[in-house]
């Protein structure tokens, strides 16, 4: 596995690239901003650009999709129930950030995602968790020993703010205790911004 990360854009998401090093695909999760950073990236990476994934539709995880997707012929993938955000200013919180979002339209989805689905690089499979609570149709990406989370948790017992539309506290504590902690302590945590963790460390952050 190839993994890159990127941190874009004034509000610093954190993009991730995972690509697969023998078919030289990639998936680009959450392209928030900085399309140029991104495929310059890709490039020196030897890697093309097969998929996009949003963790959710927040403009600053969804802010690059056009540009990338125009320039590498990429499909764009979103959890099922986050998809009217791609084209709706105030899901999307364009309108809400004003100037620091203008011109980042994204286009509509190619692919909608849903609990269980795989996403593939080459030989890399993402595995897609339903995990909502920031937005309704947050996902997170599980792959071998590694978990894309989004906005829903992260490091030092971080988690996601749920009062945008369509946030639910208890929805994403649900989503925390039933899908993420469950996972095996060791499993390597890649949030949508900040520096990584493992679910050991945000378990015992979590429980104090």
């Amino acid at each position: 596995m190839v993994l890159k990360s990127l941190c874009v854009g004034p509000l610093g998401t954190n993009c991730y690239i995972v690509g697969c090093e023998s078919a030289k695909e990639a998936v680009v999760i959450d392209p928030g901003d900085q399309a140029d950073l991104i495929l310059k990236e890709l490039k020196a990476s030897g890697l093309t650009c097969r998929m996009i994934v949003n963790t959710h539709g927040h403009i600053d995880h969804i802010g690059a999709n056009r540009p990338l997707a125009e320039a590498t012929g990429a499909l764009i993938a979103i959890g099922t129930q986050d998809a009217p955000s791609l084209l709706d200013p105030t899901l999307n919180l364009t309108r809400a950030l004003g100037r620091l979002a203008m011109g980042k339209a994204s286009p509509g989805a190619d692919i909608l995602l849903v609990e269980g689905d795989k996403v593939y690089a080459g030989s890399i499979c993402l595995e897609v968790l339903h995990t909502p609570g920031h937005t309704p149709g947050s996902i997170s990406l599980l792959g071998e020993g590694i978990v894309f989370t989004g906005d829903t948790i992260f490091a030092q017992g971080g988690i996601g703010r749920t009062d945008f539309p369509g946030g639910s506290y208890d929805e994403l504590i649900k989503s925390i205790e039933g899908k993420l902690l469950a996972l095996p302590d060791e499993t390597c945590v890649y949030p949508g911004h900040g520096p990584p963790s493992t679910i050991g460390r945000e378990r015992m952050c979590l429980s104090r």
